[in-house]
């Protein structure tokens, strides 16, 4: 849950579309939510960036591209990359 405004796809059209974008890029097994917010349809951290909706389609945008299976490397080194990132950030993401 996010403690800043956020808008729900069901609100903007332009959130909606931003939302489904990014989405198109990730691997199927992202196609639900882990922590969904308040509408179901999003993911807290993505709810977070609905007020600016295209900075909210390029964060998670270039995510889903990093995570192509039309890259050379496998999921399993794909997954090891971004843990270690996020251990380094100190994110729980």
């Amino acid at each position: 849950m996010t403690w800043i405004k956020t808008v729900s796809v069901d609100e903007s059209e332009e959130v909606r579309k931003a939302v489904e974008s990014q989405r198109e890029l990730y691997p199927i097994e992202y196609a639900t939510p882990v922590h969904p917010a308040a509408d179901g349809q999003t993911a807290g951290i993505v709810a977070s960036h609905s007020l600016i909706p295209k900075a909210l389609y390029h964060a998670f945008a270039t995510f889903g591209s990093l995570m192509s299976p039309d890259l050379p490397l496998t999921r399993r080194q794909h997954e090891m990359i971004t843990t270690v990132v996020s251990v380094t950030n100190r994110c729980h993401y």
